[in-house]
This record gives C-alpha cells, sequence and structure tokens, in this order.
C-alpha cells in the first residue's frame, strides 16, 4: 500500500499497547488506561498504522460485534506528521475493509471531534442530528 517515494507506510496492524498508549495523548486524543487497552486492542475487528522511519505515527481501528454494528475509533496522526492526507489514508483503508467484510446493512457510527467531521464526510458519514443525538458515559 506504499506509494512511490512515499516515505509513509501504512499497514493493517494492530497497535502495540505501548503505541497505542503513546500515539492517543500525543495526537490529542484523550489518555486510556493500560488496562483497558490490553483488553480492548485484542478486540479489534480491523485495524490500521502508519508508520514513518518504521516508527508509527498514526492509527485508526473498527470495533463491533462483526455483524450488525461497527465502531470507527482511534483515528489519529501524530501532529507533526499532519496535513499529508495520513488520515484520509487511514480512513479509505478502514472503509474499504469495512465494504469488503461487513453485512450488507450493517451499521457504521463515529463520534466525529471538531473538524474531523468534514473528512469522514467525504467517506459517506453524515450527522445524526436531529433523528438521533450522539450520546457517551464514562465508567
Amino acid at each position: 500500500m506504499q506509494m512511490t517515494n512515499d516515505p509513509y507506510e501504512l499497514s493493517a496492524e494492530l497497535p502495540a499497547v505501548e503505541t497505542y498508549l503513546r500515539l492517543r495523548p500525543a495526537a490529542g486524543l484523550s489518555a486510556m488506561s493500560p488496562e483497558g487497552a490490553v483488553l480492548g486492542l485484542p478486540n479489534t475487528w480491523h485495524a490500521v498504522q502508519v508508520r514513518h522511519g518504521g516508527e508509527p505515527v498514526g492509527m485508526g481501528r473498527v470495533i463491533g460485534d462483526g455483524g450488525c454494528f461497527f465502531q470507527v475509533v482511534d483515528i489519529c496522526v501524530l501532529p507533526e506528521h499532519q496535513g499529508r492526507g495520513l488520515g484520509k489514508r487511514i480512513m479509505a483503508e478502514l472503509v474499504g475493509e469495512l465494504e469488503r467484510r461487513a453485512p450488507a446493512g450493517a451499521y457504521v457510527s463515529l463520534i466525529a471531534d471538531g473538524d474531523a467531521r468534514h473528512l469522514y464526510k467525504k467517506f459517506g458519514f453524515r450527522e445524526t442530528a436531529p433523528a438521533s443525538v450522539g450520546m457517551h458515559r464514562t465508567v
């Protein structure tokens, strides 16, 4: 999946716990607990990493039940690597895999922070309000 003269390598690969715990807050997402990452990462339906010089600089995952419901999570790129289309490449891989493997009619959701909604709209995601409103809670 690497383009000619492209310093970035995109691979379908689950991030290591340490990578996951480092990338999220460094890219502006909330930090997760090591315990949560150890339990949650193996339940990933599909994951992508972007590497630069062998080091992970971005990632994204799809989680879900594998049949009816999927959620796109953890889309992030380190700030010094942003603005190079890496988020778009991550999303293209995740959406491509959903289109290949998820059953017809599966519901795919995500939470768009800030201007990220513009990226997600390019991949067919649309805001649910006013018909429905995203909600969350933390335990």
